[in-house]
Order: structure tokens, then sequence, then C-alpha cells
């Protein structure tokens, strides 16, 4: 009896116990806030989503899934999620090339918007070429966090119409605004002219050289030498290119930070 008593008394502490124990081993969703190589954002029904790239292990990916338990979803997203420099046009800095996002004024300044990524420190010089022999602007503001920066033309002789060049021809862009979830938007680049829908917004991307928020994902292609570059719906600005996963061989998604909170925060806009 005395056994059975002891027995029955262990198996009521193991009760207790085994629950606090396991909640105890499920790891903390912010030990993975930080994790390079993912994205977080909020869908419509207040679920967290995550995306892991292709560097992201499957160790990280199980304790993803059992932080998220159902508070969210983990999607799989192909390649390598990273900054965009390497390959694009039409500025150039030590380092790499990048496009133009959008041209803009304030008064009669002329500057272009495009990635703080592509550019150096406030005061910097970035080229027409690769040279580094034809002086293109000056560099006026950066934001970090945002991955967005702003650049002061000094060449007066070159024409600066507020469109994107959609490779032939050139899209006006007579605002910046928002975009919505499930909205059709174009991005443009020497590669030509890609479209695609958006899937989120302000989204927060884990690269591994840092943290950019308020990102709009969108299901097109990007390349290294894309960053900068525009993103739009007619005659609208939405956002410029900040970095991706995947390839315009393989697919892939792209992200971009908002021209409209760009152009709002260094007082400029198109024209």
């Amino acid at each position: 009896m005395r056994t059975a008593r002891v027995l029955a008394a262990t198996v009521a502490a193991l009760a207790v116990l085994l629950p606090a124990t396991a909640a105890a081993a499920t790891p903390s969703l912010d030990t993975f806030r930080s994790l390079p190589g993912t994205a977080w954002w909020t869908d419509a029904g207040g679920r967290i989503v995550v995306s892991a790239d292709a560097t992201v292990g499957e160790r990280a990916r199980d304790g993803l899934r059992a932080a998220l338990r159902d508070r969210g979803r983990l999607l799989r997203d192909d390649g390598t999620l990273r900054r965009h420099i390497a390959g694009g046009d039409p500025f150039h800095r030590a380092g790499g090339r990048c496009l133009i996002g959008f041209n803009a004024r304030a008064g009669s300044t002329y500057y272009f918007l495009t990635s703080r990524h592509c550019v150096g420190a406030v005061g910097g010089t970035v080229y027409a070429d690769a040279a580094a022999t034809v002086t293109l602007g000056v560099v006026s503001a950066v934001t970090p966090n945002r991955d967005t920066a702003l650049v002061r033309y000094t060449d007066t002789t070159l024409a600066k119409p507020s469109a994107v060049n959609t490779y032939p021809g050139l899209q006006p862009i007579r605002a910046f605004g928002a975009t919505a979830v499930g909205s059709r938007v174009y991005r443009s680049g020497p590669g030509g002219l890609r479209a695609g829908t958006v899937t989120a917004l302000n989204v927060t991307v884990n690269y591994a050289d840092g943290t950019v928020t308020g990102l709009i994902r969108a299901t097109i292609c990007s390349q290294p030498g894309d960053s900068g570059g525009p993103l739009f719906a007619g005659t609208t600005g939405i956002g410029i290119t900040s970095g991706g996963s995947g390839s315009c061989t393989t697919g892939g998604v792209s992200y971009y930070a908002s021209a409209a909170a760009a152009g709002a925060s260094y007082g400029v806009g198109p024209y």
C-alpha cells in the first residue's frame, strides 16, 4: 500500500511539472526577431507571418514554428535574402552600381530618391559613370532603418523628367502614394519592366548586415543591381527597391521602401 501511495504521488507531481517543463522548452518568438534571412509582417487577420530564406537552417525553422504555435505561420522563400547593389544603372559609387528610384523636387532644387545602402554618407558623391569621372549628385539625407536616401543633382545639364524608364519609353510619375495587399505593381530596370502583386505591408526584413522596417513585399523578382529602382502603378510612385530573395531566372520576391514616406520625410515630391 505504501508503494502504491508513493507511485501515485510521483505521477501526480509529474502531471503538474510536465506542462511547465514543456512550456519552458518552447522558444520565445523574440529570440528570432532579428534572425538574418527572415522577413516579418502581420496579415489581414492579425496573425504573424514569417518568411525564411535558404540560409535559415532546419533547426531555426523548427524553433520558429514552435515559437509561432497558433499565433502565425512560417513561409519558405527560395534563394538568399540580400540587398541588391552589384549590377544596376544609371548611377555609380565606389563598390557598385544602383538605380535611381524617382526624380523629385523641392522648389527649384532637383533630387532623386534611392536606397540608403546604394550611397555613402551625407555629403558623399555619386557618379554617372563607372569610372567616377562624371559627377551626378551629392547625398543630402539618408534613413538607414528605412533604407532610403535623397541625392541632390549637381549636374545641371542633365534632363530630369518626373518619369520612370520602362525600357523602352517613359512612364510619367505625378504623385507618390500608398498601395494595398493584392494590388498590381510594376518594377523597372535595365532588365525591363516586370509586374507582380503586393502580398504584405509594413514588413520588417533582417538582412545579414542589418534590419530594415516598413517595407512592401511583392511577387516581383529582383537581382543585384536593381537596388534603388522604382516600384510604381500607373502615374503613382509606390516604392524604392531594397532587396529580395531568389532571382529573375528562378523567380523570387522583393521588398520596397515606401516612396510616399521617403518623399514626406525629405520634403520632396514629383513634378
